[in-house]
């Protein structure tokens, strides 16, 4: 696999992908969205198609698309990284492994959402549910080292227990919208504001000159 396809497998693992092991030792990457999402699934099947014997299918009952890939060695190594005792896991590596904005991209078009109160406020959150509170911490120390943006831990009440998940506020979401922007697919363009603002206030006098006060 070349690097835009490394980079593609890295930020769907830290989001919804999944890497299966079988007994043999061979690997096999799931992927599943909603419905909604369908232009993704064949996105990360037009991207990685080395990988894939059969296309998408959707399920009748629940209208999800998905598509899994061939047993093969070439997701071992993701799967040493992100797996430990059948669990997905923070790799250790992980400084090394997310360094390019297409895995942000990624990642957030798996996880992330958007934040938004009309006139004042803009942020996003990255949902890290399934990694524990230190995982997380060592995310977004990695989002400050290799891409300069700022963020924060915060919770998120589920199902009567408490899941970490990364805020990125007004110190990052300039920065982090211009580096996912360029691979946001049409289908997630909901999570980005469609507006202008300033790191303080969202100037709504100025959005309505400039004609962009129509959010999705």
């Amino acid at each position: 696999m070349d690097k835009r396809q490394n980079d593609i497998i890295i930020g769907t693992l830290l989001g919804d992908s999944y890497i299966h092991l079988s007994l043999a030792g061979t690997t096999s990457l799931s992927i599943k969205q909603a419905d909604r999402y369908k232009e993704y699934v064949f996105w990360l099947f037009d991207n990685l198609k080395e990988l894939f014997q059969t296309e998408p299918k959707q399920r009748p009952d629940t209208k999800q698309w998905y598509v899994r890939s061939k047993y093969s060695n070439e997701l071992n190594l993701f799967r040493h990284f992100f797996y430990k005792n059948g669990r997905k896991i923070v790799p250790k590596n992980i400084m090394s492994l997310l360094v390019s904005p297409l895995s942000l991209a990624v990642w957030f078009m798996d996880d992330g959402t958007l934040d938004y109160r009309l006139r004042d406020h803009c942020a996003f959150h990255l949902c890290t549910n399934g990694f524990s509170k230190e995982e997380t911490q060592i995310l977004i120390d990695v989002l400050n080292s290799n891409f300069g943006i700022e963020s924060s831990l915060h919770h998120t009440l589920c199902r009567g227990k408490r899941h970490p998940r990364i805020y990125i506020g007004a110190g990052g979401r300039d920065k982090f919208i211009k580096l996912i922007t360029p691979n946001i697919l049409d289908c997630f363009k909901y999570k980005l504001p469609s507006f202008r603002y300033t790191p303080q206030r969202l100037d709504l006098k100025d959005q309505i000159v400039s004609g962009e006060t129509n959010l999705i």
